[in-house]
């Protein structure tokens, strides 16, 4: 029997930078765009960031998400992730404040503090059009907060709006962090567990440390958590096709990887989402395209019922 399997599409985020790709969503509609061509390509969930139209630099207001999730609910039955990540930079307060006001069906949740460096790619983009850029990437003294009171402020925040949560783990100590929470009933089964590779300040993207990262979930959750992945730069699809085989689900999207081959830039999101769709289906897993209503409430649903793997079914 084929099993169903999960794409998350990170369409923009808050690391690279407008200059770095012409296919970056920027504005409200092109992230709007990016987002509904994602998810008829295959992906079941958008993760969405904001950013100022003119400028390209992340923004974290609520009033710059309006715009863009108006037309994304408009055109599309795709689950909605709101990220809690915002930017390294950011005050925990900021970061919460899209999902508290829009309460999603998904928000992404870092599950520990670290070192956050993009300056190795300065070897490769040389010419900025906005000042902002070159001093964003060349910041070597970024530490992304993300204390134990803060997780604490995010999970309480959003105690209310039945939001499920996309863990973010870029290290194996972020998944103890996670246990802590679990043990103690703060978050609740099955958990939806997004492990990070190849990102510079966190675990790298080598076979073993995928291995190490699952036996580690393994131990700790058990039946009660739901495993995705996310290859950072030219990781995205190794990492990826590593998941697949490995009974995964998987992430990919501009947010995490300009590439969509070595040497060649990704021409869209949705680019990226028929490459993961390939390596899923050549795998023997499926991507779902069910027709059915409230997708926001079946995936909420067929988590508990079905904890080793996610379906989140929408309209073709």
């Amino acid at each position: 029997m084929s099993r169903k399997v999960i794409i998350t599409c990170a369409v923009t985020g808050a690391i690279h930078t407008p200059s770095m790709s012409k296919a970056l969503p920027v504005t409200p509609q092109e992230i709007a765009d990016a987002a509904v061509d994602a998810a008829e390509a295959g992906a079941a969930i958008v993760h969405l960031h904001a950013r100022n139209p003119k400028t390209g630099q992340p923004d974290q207001s609520p009033e710059a998400f309006a715009p863009f999730l108006k037309i994304i609910k408009q055109r599309s039955n795709c689950v909605v992730n709101l990220t809690t990540g915002g930017a390294p930079t950011m005050t925990v307060d900021e970061r919460v404040r899209p999902a508290a006001v829009y309460k999603p069906e998904v928000a992404s949740l870092n599950m520990g503090s670290m070192n956050f460096a993009f300056f190795g790619m300065l070897n490769r983009f040389k010419k900025f059009d906005h000042d902002w850029e070159r001093k964003h990437l060349e910041n070597k003294d970024i530490v992304f907060r993300n204390t134990f009171q803060d997780i604490e402020y995010v999970l309480t925040t959003l105690s209310e709006t039945d939001t499920r949560f996309e863990f973010e783990c870029y290290d194996t100590a972020h998944l103890y962090n996670l246990n802590y929470f679990l043990e103690r009933g703060m978050v609740k089964p099955p958990l939806f567990v997004q492990t990070v590779f190849g990102l510079q300040g966190g675990t790298g993207a080598h076979p073993e440390d995928v291995l190490h990262m699952k036996r580690t979930a393994d131990r700790l959750f058990g039946d009660k958590f739901v495993w995705s992945v996310l290859g950072a730069g030219r990781n995205q699809l190794p990492i990826a096709a590593m998941a697949a085989a490995m009974g995964g689900n998987v992430r990919v999207g501009l947010e995490d990887s300009l590439w969509a081959a070595p040497g060649r830039m990704a021409s869209s999101n949705a680019e990226q989402v028929t490459l993961a769709r390939k390596i899923v289906e050549d795998h023997g897993g499926i991507i779902d395209f069910q027709s059915v209503s409230g997708v926001g409430t079946t995936f909420r649903i067929v988590l508990p019922l079905m904890p080793a793997v996610v379906v989140a079914a929408r309209r073709p």
